[in-house]
């Protein structure tokens, strides 16, 4: 059963600020309740082909896995797939500009679990979809906490 799952926000922050705060890995323990740690695998800056590994817990479960970055468009879109890890995966962040002059953003996670994960799969899907919506909420809060002004 492959998962497929895909969460859309609006937060009250220019799309191109948003892109940049998502986009950036030393972010992701801030913004990403299960996400533990991160370890840089390239040099900095962030390009396509940089690998970072990351450190979660989900489902009672320690899980570590290497995300390599597969494309860049700044401001538009941000994608990364697992280049080792449990279980084969894609997420994609895309940005779009709302009438109010803020962002509305689509966090997608999709991939093929195989072996044991295929059997999880349903409930990772369940869990996985709360997850995003919790996170992309608590994104939306630091982010929205953040102004010029």
């Amino acid at each position: 059963m492959p998962v497929d799952i895909q969460t859309e926000i609006e937060i009250d922050r220019p799309r191109g600020e948003v892109a940049e705060y998502v986009s950036d890995p030393d972010n992701a323990t801030i913004w990403y309740e299960n996400i533990k740690a991160i370890e840089w695998k390239s040099p900095k800056p962030l390009a396509v082909g940089s690998r970072i590994a990351f450190v979660a817990q989900f489902l009672g479960r320690r899980l570590a896995y290497t995300y390599e970055v597969k494309e860049m468009s700044p401001g538009e879109r941000f994608v990364m797939r697992t280049a080792e890890g449990p279980f084969p995966m894609e997420t994609t962040y895309s940005f779009q500009d709302t009438a109010n002059g803020g962002t509305k953003m689509t966090l997608r996670n999709h991939g093929a679990p195989a072996g044991f994960s295929r059997l999880a799969a349903p409930l990772m899907t369940s869990a996985m979809r709360r997850a995003n919506r919790k996170d992309v909420k608590r994104l939306k809060s630091i982010l929205e906490a953040h102004t010029d002004s």
